[in-house]
């Protein structure tokens, strides 16, 4: 199991509604499947002072401004691009599954 965890940015977006919703970090956390709340706190200072490029780039890459990785081939750009579609996919289930348990227990 990877140490690192690459979120998609749709679920650090969520992640900060909830937070500023009022929402305790242990839920959002518990609900996102986010495993660290340093992690999620460090989000929210982004957010705050308004560093949103960074919320889009990936764990322990931080470009400058505007740009991204650089890719040796088509071919590499297009599995990481493949790779992070998974990952927010696999989420965006998981967190699908969450909402309806959720809603049927309310």
């Amino acid at each position: 199991m990877a140490t690192r965890v690459s979120y998609p940015l749709e679920v650090k977006m969520k992640a900060i509604e909830m937070r500023l919703a009022g929402i305790p970090v242990k839920e959002v956390m518990e609900q996102l499947n986010i495993r660290n709340k340093t992690q999620l706190k460090t989000w929210m200072r982004w957010y705050r002072s308004g560093e949103w490029n960074r919320l889009e780039q990936p764990v322990g890459k931080q470009y400058s401004y505007g740009k991204g990785p650089e890719y040796t081939s088509e071919l590499e750009r297009v599995k990481a691009e493949n790779r992070f579609l998974k990952q927010q996919l696999d989420l965006l289930k998981k967190y699908r599954e969450l909402e309806r348990r959720f809603r049927q227990g309310s």
